[in-house]
């Protein structure tokens, strides 16, 4: 069912975004990748909308985010932006789309604004400066990404907490203010402790998003497909699953396989007659 309060809300803006914090209204946000998808989030209200390059694992497959191109971000935003959604539409810039340059993250940024999206996020501190800084002046606005960044997982080793130890934490503070002078509208902190996530968001003026970063950021964000059981790996810690949307599926088509088989699909109703007058016989 529609919520019809979603139908006469107010745009969400990049400004809508940034204005939250000061208002204390914390952020919604969730991953889609579809049509689908995106009207659902967007009926249900939430304010931000990510077109995740975390659909490389959860929706084609890879094992990481590491494959993803831009192509395939751009294939997935335009089938969100068809939802005409009224949350505020942020596209990933997938690996390699813009650590190369400025000037290829200038491109692929206007490449990804094109197709739709309001924003982009890209992953990286004080080393992206440069690529940041240069996106802005283009007039597009960047959500910065910081803490565990999944494009860097082979540098990590692995899927690991980031910013433990006063030396870790400040360094991530640091990038966490140079972003914010450079202008971005607000910071994704991902798998970072719970102390660091209210340390670096009280040290802001600009709002933070958390996912695995605690309750003090000023907002949270899930992939959809973990948040609705639609994720076949083990959750994370910091993920609180809402619905087994999964099982449901799943025993829909169980069921469905079991009435073709005993010749219970599809029954008299769901059949055409010959004529409007003349019914289809049971055979």
């Amino acid at each position: 069912m529609t919520n019809d309060s979603t139908v006469t809300r107010p745009k969400v803006t990049v400004r809508t975004i940034r204005d939250m914090k000061a208002e204390r209204v914390r952020i919604v946000s969730v991953t889609a990748y579809d049509y689908p998808s995106a009207r659902l989030a967007d009926e249900a209200g939430v304010d931000l909308i990510l077109v995740g390059d975390s659909l490389g694992m959860v929706v084609l497959g890879y094992e990481s985010t590491i494959p993803v191109t831009l192509s395939e971000m751009a294939h997935h935003l335009k089938a969100v932006v068809r939802a005409q959604p009224r949350a505020l539409v942020v596209a990933d810039l997938p690996f390699l789309s813009f650590q190369t340059s400025a000037e290829d993250a200038v491109r692929n940024s206007g490449r990804l604004m094109k197709r739709g999206a309001e924003a982009v996020k890209l992953e990286g501190g004080r080393r992206m400066l440069l690529q940041i800084e240069a996106i802005l002046a283009a007039d597009i606005p960047v959500l910065g990404h910081l803490g565990l960044t999944p494009q860097s997982v082979h540098q990590f080793g692995g899927y690991r907490v980031q910013g433990r130890g006063r030396e870790a934490a400040d360094a991530l503070l640091e990038d966490a203010l140079a972003l914010e002078r450079a202008g971005c509208f607000s910071i994704v902190l991902e798998g970072v402790p719970l102390e660091l996530g209210r340390e670096i968001t009280e040290a802001l003026k600009i709002p933070t998003i958390g996912i695995g970063a605690g309750v003090h950021c000023d907002g949270q964000v899930l992939v959809l497909h973990d948040l609705i059981g639609m994720s076949f790996s083990k959750p994370a810690r910091f993920v609180r699953r809402y619905a087994e949307a999964g099982d449901i599926i799943r025993n829909a088509i169980t069921a469905f396989r079991e009435d073709v088989r005993a010749g219970r699909y599809p029954s008299i109703e769901e059949s055409y007659a010959a004529s409007p007058e003349k019914p289809a016989k049971k055979p």
